[in-house]
């Protein structure tokens, strides 16, 4: 089968490896897509994502795909289920695993056999879901980002009727706006420097947008919450932000870091803000808490009230995935991009 490895020196190609094994509580799951994560896929192509040290890497994280092979013990898999999130671990000798789904083939595991057999299967093996048959499998790969992000708004206590100042809408940010407003929670002011994007926070539910590069942003949240937000996210990985955040949260409130910063210190000045406040982290989401999340999202999209595509703006071959990749260096205008095998 054929797999996207990157080398040490950023180097990233199409190879030829070994079909995956997979063993008795396990499945084998041909690809039909895996979304690019402009983050975590970026900063290990350039070296900065923090804990992948060891190169080459088998890319790929967000995958969907459908079951072709069962181990002997599986009892919650059948061939011909539509997957999400196979994890490709044990790659060859030499090669390292970033997950690994940009590949021909992945495993699934069945989290739920092993534990009736008293066994515990890894973390990730429970944030393995089925889909609906009939879920279209290019953009389900956008599945996997809502599920990070509606498991993440619980970790951070996001509730109804709190106020949220969002910075960063890429699909990541965009659907925390989304999922704010459908969750209750209000004002929701949404912050980028793309007017384009703050059009888009305002069609999933923004009560009002910054352009953050020609608005002061302390004046703007200010003027809509005087007292300042409850909550400040940084969705895109702007360490600079926690200090805006300082400067617009209300007593006791809480600065929440989702995106994923290649730099990783930063000096923080709360000279000026509340006595009492919270910075919280949430970089890797729990794979249990998005399985927790998996049916409400599916429950949203089958009742027309979220669709994966409106995040969707380009789909490549699999052989185009390079493309993928150019349009991240260049820094060009987009949103999700799924990868079609």
């Amino acid at each position: 089968m054929k797999s996207y490895v990157v080398y040490a020196n950023g180097k990233c190609q199409i190879e030829e490896m070994p079909m995956p094994i997979y063993d008795e509580y396990s499945a084998l799951v041909k690809i039909e897509s895996c979304g690019v994560c402009n983050g975590t896929d970026g900063k290990i192509v350039h070296g900065t994502f923090k804990g992948v040290d060891d190169y080459p890497v088998v890319l790929g994280h967000e995958g969907v795909g459908r079951v072709v092979e069962l181990g002997s013990k599986v009892k919650n898999y059948k061939v011909g289920d539509l997957v999400l999130m196979p994890y490709w671990s044990d790659v060859p000798e030499g090669y390292y695993s970033a997950w690994g789904t940009y590949s021909e083939y992945n495993v699934v595991t069945d989290a739920k056999a092993m534990k009736d057999d008293g066994l515990v299967p890894d973390e990730f093996a429970w944030g393995q879901n089925i889909l609906p048959a009939d879920f279209d499998p290019v953009s389900s790969a956008m599945i996997i980002t809502f599920r990070e992000v509606l498991s993440t708004m619980k970790t951070f206590g996001m509730a109804p009727n709190k106020s949220i100042a969002i910075l960063g809408l890429g699909p990541v940010g965009l659907s925390f706006v989304q999922f704010a407003k459908l969750t209750g929670m209000g004002p929701i002011i949404a912050m980028d420097i793309s007017d384009e994007k703050l059009e888009l926070a305002k069609q999933r539910g923004a009560d009002v947008v910054v352009n953050s590069a020609k608005q002061d942003v302390v004046s703007a949240v200010r003027a809509v919450c005087p007292d300042g937000v409850d909550f400040a996210l940084d969705a895109v990985g702007v360490n600079s932000f926690i200090n805006t955040g300082l400067s617009i949260i209300k007593p006791d409130a809480k600065i929440c870091v989702y995106g994923i910063s290649a730099k990783t210190d930063t000096e923080i000045d709360w000279s000026t803000c509340p006595y009492n406040w919270t910075l919280q982290f949430n970089q890797f989401p729990s794979k249990v808490a998005e399985s927790e999340a998996h049916g409400q999202i599916v429950n949203w999209i089958q009742l027309g009230i979220l669709n994966p595509n409106d995040y969707i703006s380009h789909v490549f071959d699999f052989e185009d995935i390079d493309k993928a990749f150019e349009k991240i260096e260049r820094r060009d205008p987009m949103m999700k991009m799924v990868i079609k095998f």
